[in-house]
């Protein structure tokens, strides 16, 4: 992720990002945003921060001791990879059908009371699977309900967190704050599934699902202690006509934003379905238990981890570290998926999260920087549809594939589609930058055309 602007990320010919609008607002109360210098927890200096960040990492670890539950119950109710597909398809088909909507509201309303009511509403989406787990009356259908209301409530939620934000830090920060928001989410993922496993296995996945609903008050109670008038809210956009279009048409017109949003849409639609792959490699390869999908999913994270402090740390983050994290990824899944023994397919996980996570970062904050703040929120959510909503789509096929053909078929299947995603944006982006292929003994690379000339000459 980068802490520079929008023009380190892109292509020298692209256009910058505009100045943050309300940069100069409230300039005596800076709280410590403009220091000018990032380290890799700067942003943890503002107290409305830590507290935001403080709420997230106990709903993070909540959330993901849910989706360990969750997953690991469906597959426990029909035995079938596919079913987990559904589940995780019916979570994210909220944000394919109406993510562009829940932007519009995220530019309409005020973010914070906003928050407020959607993590709540999370909370209890929680709170009811859990009484219908622990009273043993689930079905599979209960499962696919509750992810489908999550998802709704996601569709509003996401661009509301994404665009909140920058009015917490400001502009100087925002970048390592948005990476200290991924590692926050990564360190959950380490801690949730190593819960979620010892839950299920020794008194069900009911209890995980009550815990998690129960994590939400952590968020809300951040929420309600913030100090208002350190925050630097962006004017909400009044209501009007065609903002849906008015949103696409902004982005159409900014390739910075265009083609990472691109890729995303393809390694999340296909390189992001891990709850399918896991489970079938623990249940039909290695013969393993919800601990072993636990453990896997803590390996993963842990290079997620990796992979998010060392975005906190980067000064600049480009388009051509963006491609080429996608193709290690895909790679790295291609050959994971042939991994002959259990530990080196565990060992290679940790790769698998760090390349991962920098391809999520890495595209998140280029698309952020590049946005105006009054757009923010439609730009996120279109962001947050292509890279999520695609999954409806993606999870089912690969569900399917792995369900047909085995789950190192179905992981290699992924793989090979996010790799020539990533081979053909990252020629497009050559072609828009005026770059051009260098190999010699170095290696290889993309470099200016004019540099290329003179180092023929």
């Amino acid at each position: 992720m980068s802490t520079g602007n929008g023009a380190d990320s892109a292509p020298d010919h692209i256009s910058t990002p505009t100045t943050d609008a309300h940069a100069g607002k409230n300039p005596g109360k800076s709280s410590g945003r403009n220091s000018g210098k990032n380290s890799m927890f700067s942003s943890l200096k503002i107290r409305n921060y830590r507290l935001y960040a403080t709420g997230q990492a106990v709903s993070n670890t909540g959330t993901w001791m849910q989706r360990i539950a969750q997953d690991w119950l469906v597959l426990s109710l029909t035995g079938s990879a596919s079913a987990v597909g559904i589940t995780i398809a019916l979570q994210f088909l909220p944000m394919l059908l109406f993510g562009l909507y829940g932007g519009v509201l995220a530019d309409r309303l005020p973010k914070r009371p906003l928050l407020i009511t959607t993590q709540s509403a999370m909370g209890l989406t929680g709170v009811a699977l859990a009484v219908l787990t622990l009273a043993g009356h689930v079905q599979v259908w209960h499962v696919y309900l509750a992810a489908f209301l999550l998802g709704l409530v996601t569709v509003v939620d996401n661009p509301a967190r994404q665009t909140f934000v920058p009015e917490m830090v400001g502009k100087d920060q925002l970048a390592n704050a948005v990476s200290l928001n991924s590692a926050n989410f990564q360190s959950a993922r380490l801690v949730g599934p190593a819960i979620a496993g010892v839950l299920i296995t020794a008194v069900g996945s009911g209890w995980a699902f009550l815990l998690n609903g129960l994590s939400f008050a952590a968020p809300v109670i951040g929420l309600l202690l913030m100090r208002t008038s350190e925050l630097r809210p962006v004017e909400p956009q009044p209501r009007a006509k065609g903002q849906l279009r008015e949103g696409l048409r902004y982005v159409a017109g900014k390739p910075e934003l265009v083609w990472p949003i691109v890729l995303v849409g393809f390694i999340g639609t296909f390189g992001f379905n891990f709850p399918i792959w896991l489970s079938a490699f623990v249940s039909d390869v290695f013969h393993g238990d919800a601990g072993t999908y636990g453990l896997f999913n803590t390996l993963i994270a842990a290079g997620s981890l990796a992979g998010a402090l060392l975005a906190a740390r980067r000064g600049i983050s480009r388009l051509r570290l963006l491609t080429a994290a996608a193709a290690l990824f895909s790679v790295l899944l291609v050959v994971t998926a042939f991994a002959p023994g259990f530990w080196l397919f565990a060992a290679l996980l940790v790769p698998i999260g760090l390349f991962g996570l920098t391809v999520n970062v890495t595209a998140n904050s280029t698309v952020q920087m590049a946005t105006d703040p009054e757009m923010r929120g439609r730009v996120m959510a279109l962001f947050m549809m292509v890279f999520t909503g695609g999954t409806p789509v993606g999870a089912p096929l690969m569900g399917w594939i792995t369900d047909a053909y085995g789950a190192r078929i179905g992981m290699v299947a992924g793989g090979l589609i996010s790799l020539a995603a990533s081979a053909a944006i990252a020629v497009v982006l050559a072609r828009v930058g005026n770059l051009r292929l260098r190999v010699n003994r170095h290696g290889v690379a993309f470099v200016p055309a004019a540099r290329q000339l003179v180092t023929a000459a």
